[in-house]
């Protein structure tokens, strides 16, 4: 991976923790500054992560797909043309400025990935299509169960009655 997609992947990275992370934080009181600089810089190497193993695991899924197994030195990976547009949509997370588009725009990347898959593997668009977009779900949704069980552990708890 070139220098200048982890760049690409850490921006998106950072731009979708602060989506997710400033709405939670606008609506505390006392959060300490040093504490979401923490968090925004813990999740953008987590949505970074995610995002870098978004293509490696629709690759691992065509290769299940396929009778015969492509070759890895053809292994599907991030370029500038395709990080671009994840850049874009993870800024894009925003709440306010809107989830619709936010999707639309995944989609797109996930159409761009797919096209490649669809021509590094050898499959069709469609069934490409299909391992990117079962890899993206699939990465989301392990990112999401991890997210909110770090909500659940981080929750304060009330203080015990004294008796």
């Amino acid at each position: 991976m070139s220098p200048v997609v982890v760049i690409l992947l850490l921006c998106a990275g950072l731009s979708e923790a602060a989506g997710r992370l400033l709405p939670v934080v606008a609506r505390l009181s006392g959060v300490s500054h040093t504490r979401v600089v923490g968090l925004m810089l813990a999740g953008a190497v987590v949505e970074g992560a995610v995002f870098a193993l978004w293509p490696l695991s629709a690759w691992t899924l065509a290769e299940l797909v396929l009778p015969t197994s492509p070759s890895d030195e053809a292994a599907l990976v991030w370029t500038p043309g395709l990080a671009a547009p994840l850049l874009l949509a993870a800024v894009l997370a925003f709440p306010l400025l809107g989830p619709v588009l936010h999707f639309v725009l995944m989609v797109g990347v996930g159409a761009g990935l797919a096209a490649a898959l669809a021509t590094g593997a050898g499959l069709g668009w469609w069934p490409a299509a299909g391992c990117v977009a079962v890899a993206g779900v699939g990465l989301g949704v392990a990112v999401e169960g991890v997210r909110r069980l770090v909500v659940r552990l981080n929750k304060p708890r009330a203080p015990e009655p004294v008796t």
